[in-house]
């Protein structure tokens, strides 16, 4: 394996501390039973919660086995020991709570009058095609 030249020591050092100042990095976390949130403070000052059930992996689990929940590595990351469950800080900031699938069927469970009026209309043209 190649060594790191102290030029790009110094870059990845600089990079890093860029990143520090830039990227959201979580300081403390806590789960609140009562609301059901995951809440996040910040280095900035910020805080950030979201409701535990919309993460994927924490759907329908137990609020005892949130309760244990740290921030790893640098804040940007929070880990649910009891599930062995990371998520990254970033990520749930962003929205990202679950794959694209579990994203697509909660998406796809929404209701409203223009859902309703398609299906109608796709009905009357026979409905959805069949799988060949």
């Amino acid at each position: 394996m190649a060594q790191l030249t102290d030029a790009e020591i110094e870059r990845a050092v600089r990079r890093g501390a860029r990143a520090s100042r830039n990227e959201p990095r979580a300081v403390r976390v806590v789960y609140d039973a009562a609301s059901a949130e995951v809440l996040i403070s910040l280095q900035n000052g910020c805080r950030f919660s979201f409701p535990a059930p919309l993460v994927q992996e924490l759907r329908n689990v137990p609020a005892d086995a949130l309760l244990s929940v740290e921030v790893v590595g640098t804040g940007t990351g929070i880990h649910f020991p009891a599930l062995d469950v990371d998520l990254s800080v970033e990520g749930l900031m962003l929205g990202l709570f679950g794959t694209r699938t579990a994203a697509a069927r909660l998406a796809g469970m929404a209701t409203s009058p223009a859902k309703a009026n398609a299906s109608r209309q796709n009905g009357r043209k026979g409905g959805r095609p069949k799988k060949s």
